[in-house]
């Protein structure tokens, strides 16, 4: 004769039809999940789940808060690293783990925040954390003579093109969640002007697996954490060095373009004069060709004027030699 079946507590039952709930509002959203389909996967029914829940909303809300939970804990524990660079690394693959590892929970937080759900919806969980990242720039602002009041728009730039790429991610889940942040943390620190072709993730944050529960990945000592954090300072330092060296040699390029722009500008100029006078000597030419006519016109006018009238070889003296009749 077999067992009876033992039968749930009520935390137990509660437990078991948000994780079935979980599961169908993450298949088929909160509008295609129905109180009956819920009832009916944990096998009760309908009124149980009303007991608990109150009806659909209210599962769902649980749900959606399990989850905005978990993934800020996760967050908010990656945020805690000493050094900004670190901070952002941590941060990008804590957001990556939890998409690979709670896909359920990711799809309900991305596809249709409900009205049910109050203000877990996925754009409140993205303010909540950059208002967090917002503290950490404020301070790095600070440090490099950056205007602070504009941390908040940065803050919403960089959390929001991490949680964009991690909704990509959800779906074709390659290349590898590090070398996916590795990406990420390229374009957010580097800027597109200064991307390395193969970027890595520093030793302090490589391999770290971010846990469900917020913790760190591994135990290190004060001494190691110090030597890390110096080596990635060099590391940092020198890439600062190479980008001030490619800025002087971007400004020494620029100062000889400047140069030879300005060579042919004088070299212009000095045609446009050159033609210019070429052309006031053609017109003098010109003119003093135009004078020498008239004067040629106006002795010929002259010679003409003092020719006396019935001079040889004029009709006028051809006439009066000639006798009448003949």
């Amino acid at each position: 004769m077999s067992e009876p079946r033992r039968r749930m507590s009520g935390k137990e039952r509660r437990e078991q039809l948000i994780q079935i709930s979980r599961t169908l509002f993450a298949e088929k959203g909160f509008d295609g999940t129905s109180v009956e389909e819920i009832a009916a996967t944990a096998n009760v029914s309908k009124p149980v789940v009303y007991e608990h829940f109150g009806g659909k909303e209210g599962v769902y809300a649980v749900v959606v808060d399990r989850e905005m939970q978990k993934l800020l804990g996760m967050v908010t524990e990656a945020l805690s690293a000493s050094h900004a660079l670190i901070k952002l690394e941590r941060a990008a693959l804590a957001l990556l783990a939890y998409v690979e590892e709670n896909s359920e929970g990711f799809r309900i937080l991305v596809r249709d925040s409900h009205a049910a759900s109050g203000t877990g919806t996925f754009a409140s969980l993205i303010n909540d954390i950059a208002s967090q990242v917002e503290d950490v720039m404020v301070n790095q602002f600070a440090e490099r003579d950056y205007d602070p009041k504009l941390a908040p728009m940065y803050a919403q730039m960089l959390v929001g093109m991490v949680a964009l790429t991690g909704q990509w991610w959800l779906d074709v889940r390659r290349p590898p969640r590090e070398e996916v942040a590795a990406h990420l943390v390229n374009l957010a620190w580097n800027g597109l002007t200064g991307l390395s072709p193969t970027p890595r993730l520093t030793a302090a944050s490589h391999g770290q697996e971010a846990q469900a529960v917020p913790a760190p990945a591994e135990k290190l000592t004060e001494k190691e954490l110090r030597e890390r954090e110096k080596a990635r300072e060099r590391e940092l330092k020198e890439q600062e060095k190479a980008r001030e060296r490619e800025r002087r040699e971007a400004e020494r390029l620029a100062r000889d373009l400047e140069k030879v722009r300005q060579r042919e500008l004088k070299e212009q100029e000095k045609a446009r004069e050159r033609e210019l006078k070429e052309r006031e000597r053609l017109l003098r030419e010109q003119e003093r060709l135009r004078e020498r006519e008239l004067r040629e016109q106006e002795k010929l006018r002259a010679r003409g004027a003092r020719t006396p009238v019935g001079q040889p070889g004029t009709a006028a003296g051809d006439g009066e030699n000639l006798e009448p009749g003949e």
